[in-house]
């Protein structure tokens, strides 16, 4: 059958055909274009709070670690000062032992009876340790009338214990600042005998420190050594 030409319906019916059919592809290209809009904001959006997160992780973190170094700072400086008041108060105590031990060596310088006896020991020790014919000692200006009644002594019991005889000269040549006691010197004056009160003490303290230390304060839990 031969086509006929279409009527003026017809063609608006095929043309609101075409039309509904365009309108159809558009809408769902535009639901396309929608869906996947909203796909990569949703992917962009994501992105970013991560990003965000992990910069307010990263500070957080950053501010905690600083907290954690100022508090062990704050720490280890209270901890050091603690440390040191409590050295400075075991110096200051050790001082004052010291002190005291002074003031003992002074007043036995004053004792005379007491004092002589001393002064005999330590000749004789210094006559011991020198083994020499001739020994000058030496002594405080207001010590050498004591000294020479201690050398009388002191000669007497080196000779009964090594059957050795000895010349002393006493000469009132030492400082009056000291507490006291002697110096020996050998007649060669190559040897000195340093017998005096000032430095007996010195000795004392330097050898019997860790020993007063660990009476005191106990063992040092720092010391890996012992002699």
């Amino acid at each position: 059958m031969a086509s006929r030409p279409l009527n003026d319906d017809e063609v608006l019916s095929e043309m609101n055909k075409m039309v509904a059919f365009i309108k159809q592809e558009a809408m769902e290209k535009a639901r396309e274009i929608k869906v996947k809009a909203d796909e990569e904001f949703a992917i962009e959006k994501a992105k970013l709070v991560k990003q965000e997160q992990q910069a307010i992780d990263a500070q957080y973190e950053k501010k905690r670690k600083g907290a954690e170094v100022a508090q062990k700072i704050a720490h280890s400086t209270l901890t050091n000062k603690s440390r040191l008041k409590l050295l400075q108060q075991r110096e200051e105590h050790l001082q004052d032992l010291f002190s005291t031990a002074r003031e003992d060596i002074v007043a036995l310088a004053q004792d005379g009876g007491r004092y002589v006896q001393f002064l005999e020991g330590v000749i004789v020790q210094g006559f011991l340790s020198l083994l020499e014919p001739d020994v000058t000692v030496y002594a405080r200006e207001k010590d050498v009338a004591q000294v020479e009644r201690a050398v009388e002594g002191a000669t007497k019991q080196y000779n009964e214990i090594s059957g050795l005889t000895v010349k002393a000269t006493v000469q009132g040549t030492l400082s009056n600042d000291i507490a006291g006691g002697v110096k020996l010197i050998s007649g060669t004056e190559r040897i000195t005998v340093d017998n005096t009160l000032d430095e007996r003490l010195r000795l004392l303290e330097d050898r019997m420190l860790p020993e007063i230390r660990a009476d005191l304060f106990g063992p040092n839990p720092n010391r890996k050594f012992y002699t």
